[in-house]
Parts: C-alpha cells; sequence; structure tokens
C-alpha cells in the first residue's frame, strides 16, 4: 500500500494478496497499525500529497490525480477535513516558511508532517458540525 497508495486497495484485495479472510485482515491490520486499511491509505495520500504541494509546483489537480483520487472536489474536502487547510492554503504557507528540511532525513520529515487519523473523516465533520447524537456503537468495518 506504502509503494502504490494512488491505486485501490479494497479490503478484499488485501485480504487476497495476504491469503486471508477480509475480516482476518481488517483486524489483524487494526491492530498492527492501531487504524483501519482504509485510513492507512489516507493517511500515506495526503502524506504525498502535502509533499507534492510544499515540494513542487505541479497544479493540485495533478496532485490529486496522481495520489489516487478521481475527484478534485473529494480530494480537495477530505483533505481540509484532515489538515484543517484547503490544498492551495497549505502550498501557500509552506512555500512562504523559510525551511532548513533539507539536512533532515526525508523518513523524519515524512512522519512530522503525517496526518493523524485517530477519528473517521466524517466523525469530525458531525463533530464540527455540532451533531450531538452519540456515535454509534457498531465496531466499525473497513
Amino acid at each position: 500500500m506504502d509503494a502504490a497508495s494512488h491505486e485501490a486497495w479494497p479490503v478484499q484485495r488485501l485480504a487476497r494478496v495476504s491469503h486471508v479472510s477480509e475480516a482476518h485482515f481488517a483486524r489483524s491490520f487494526k491492530e498492527a497499525f492501531g487504524i483501519p486499511p482504509h485510513r492507512y491509505l489516507l493517511t500515506r495520500r495526503i502524506e504525498r500529497a502535502k509533499a507534492l504541494l510544499r515540494d513542487t509546483d505541479t497544479p493540485v489537480l495533478d496532485i490529486a490525480l496522481q495520489t489516487g483520487w478521481n475527484s478534485l472536489g473529494t480530494f480537495g474536502r477530505t483533505f481540509r477535513d484532515i489538515t484543517g487547510e484547503s490544498p492551495g492554503e497549505l502550498r501557500a504557507r509552506e512555500q512562504a516558511a523559510c525551511h532548513a528540511l533539507e539536512c533532515v532525513p526525508h523518513c523524519y520529515v515524512s512522519a512530522a508532517y503525517r496526518p493523524g487519523l485517530t477519528t473517521a473523516v466524517s466523525e469530525k465533520r458531525r463533530q464540527e458540525g455540532g451533531d450531538t447524537k452519540a456515535p454509534s456503537t457498531r465496531q466499525e468495518v473497513p
């Protein structure tokens, strides 16, 4: 998933590649990484998009397509939900700042900029919207 985060990685495909059932894969993945496979994939896509926005002048639409989204609107909404700012705002802020990151190993920079997705994007939207309905007690299945 890390090497090809731009591709679709449904649980069925991941389980088939791992030679286990879908339920076992989803459960084991969440135990190992602390988040479901879909959220893990989102973190990788957003992480890659942030790096491209910071380090290149590639248009936002091209970055969205390169990082696995089929729609600029979905990319922009998800990006804002996770990072708190639009892709254009992040690019402007990052490029305006003077960085000394060239001396820091890339893996450390990536870890520092990795978005946290401990709650679902839709749950964040619900909380920001002031919806006070108690969350479902059903266990999430990616």
